[in-house]
């Protein structure tokens, strides 16, 4: 009977520990999508997740999604929409090229998730271009462009994932859950030795 309630409770402390760190958000779509070709701007650039964004703020606190060129200026306002397992931003683009989104959502067990990818902008003819801002915008603060040229935007040959506490978490929780497998061993055995002999 002891025996059953140890194995009992170190399968509820497993499931409790391991839990969260498997609940991060991770992208399911966006628009437009990595590595594709643009000819239209869409009614609005999407980062969607597998569930619900923690969206706590009247601000969209934790959550950016920014443009830049291959020349490192950056477009677009700034701000951004939360809805359901959704962000969103108005679409901006300047002249025809690469351009590389950057976005970070706040997941649904409360950690950020960042990554970002690139896309090629090849717009219609009547198009006309934003100028873009060398500084990142800020949602509802006017961005003062200036002549100094910004840093390109660094390429890798696979996308790369901007710092997150993801990683970090993980690891806790995976040392958490050795921690518990441990102490749940040691009581089991001491709960078994002494049992006294019938």
């Amino acid at each position: 009977m002891r025996r059953a309630l140890a194995i009992a409770g170190v399968t509820v402390a497993l499931l409790l520990v391991a839990g969260p760190a498997q609940a991060h958000n991770y992208l399911v779509s966006s628009t437009p999508a990595a590595g594709s070709t643009l000819t239209e701007l869409p009614d609005a650039f999407v980062i969607t997740t597998n569930d619900v964004l923690l969206d706590l703020s009247a601000d969209n606190a934790g959550f950016a999604l920014q443009v830049q060129d291959a020349e490192g200026r950056y477009y677009g306002d700034g701000c951004v929409t939360v809805a359901g397992p959704s962000m969103s931003a108005d679409p901006v683009l300047g002249e025809a090229g690469r351009y590389t989104v950057t976005w970070q959502v706040v997941s649904t067990d409360g950690h950020t998730v960042s990554n970002r990818f690139d896309f090629t902008w090849q717009p219609p003819a009547s198009f006309e271009p934003s100028i873009g801002s060398a500084t990142a915008p800020k949602c509802g603060q006017k961005t003062t462009d200036t002549s100094a040229t910004p840093s390109p935007v660094a390429r890798d040959d696979e996308p790369s994932r901007a710092p997150d506490e993801g990683a970090l978490s993980t690891v806790l929780w995976v040392g958490g859950a050795v921690l518990v497998v441990v102490i749940a061993v040691v009581a089991t055995v001491l709960l078994v030795g002494r049992k006294k002999p019938e």
